[in-house]
């Protein structure tokens, strides 16, 4: 059974600083790197574009960051 990968809106994006803030489903916002950012890449995401991603822990920050950020 394939998971169901959740699914936001680029909120904001800090192209100079290499990171941006994607909004959840449920009104929140979670932070991803351009590392994490496959398919596309980082340059070709736009603000306010649907993305899919994975959830995973920060252990240095103890916060959600968004990984395998993919244009949806």
């Amino acid at each position: 059974m394939e998971d169901h990968l959740p699914t936001g809106t680029i909120k904001k994006l800090v192209g100079d600083r290499g990171f941006g803030f994607i909004q959840q489903a449920d009104g929140t916002e979670i932070f991803f790197h351009r590392s994490q950012v496959t398919g596309t890449g980082f340059d070709a995401l736009n603000e306010g574009q649907s993305v899919s991603y994975e959830k995973a822990m920060d252990p240095r920050r103890n916060k959600e960051n968004a990984e395998k950020v993919t244009a949806a």
